[in-house]
């Protein structure tokens, strides 16, 4: 992507949905962030990001899912885009307060120092960067005291911290950290 927000020739060549991320490893090229990170998971799973219990990864997945694609999706550029400028941030602070108290309930009864459980998995991958969004368009996420703490509790760890929304190149500067 360039700073103008234009894909190049080459990425639009990768990703024809000229979204990211799409992630080119093993001979194949691989849109969508589930896709990937699933992929990941099982072409090198250390650190395991699905947990071994089919219960507690059947709430992985959920969680990840209503996330990947109940809210990012009506928040993505391309959305706002078409709601026009004037109300794109009430746009993006519904949809992302209609995710958010569906998530919270979620999460009361998933969460343990994490989204599900005590292991990092798929579903904290989603959140750390919905919750920059929620930041970034200024929702109050005062009534969302669960995703807070495992938002806050992730961001503690360095590969949360490195790889975190506001420190990525493509990053518009007013949004860097």
């Amino acid at each position: 992507m360039t700073t103008s927000g234009k894909f190049s020739e080459e990425f639009q060549t990768l990703n024809p949905m000229k979204q990211v991320p799409a992630l080119k490893i093993d001979g194949i090229i691989i849109g969508q962030s589930l896709a990937i990170i699933e992929y990941l998971e099982e072409t090198r799973p250390t650190p395991r990001l699905l947990p071994q219990d089919p219960k507690k990864r059947a709430s992985v997945r959920m969680i990840s899912d209503l996330i990947a694609a109940g809210i990012q999706p009506l928040q993505n550029l391309s959305v706002l885009k078409q709601v026009g400028e004037q109300n794109q941030l009430a746009w993006a602070q519904k949809a992302i307060t209609s995710g958010f108290n569906a998530l919270e309930q979620i999460l009361q009864s998933t969460a343990g120092k994490y989204c599900v459980g005590d292991e990092v998995s798929m579903a904290d991958l989603c959140l750390v960067p919905q919750v920059a969004n929620a930041e970034r368009f200024k929702v109050d996420l005062t009534p969302y005291a669960t995703i807070s703490h495992i938002n806050k509790t992730l961001l503690a760890l360095e590969a949360f911290q490195v790889s975190h929304p506001c420190r990525q190149p493509d990053t518009p500067v007013e949004l860097r950290a």
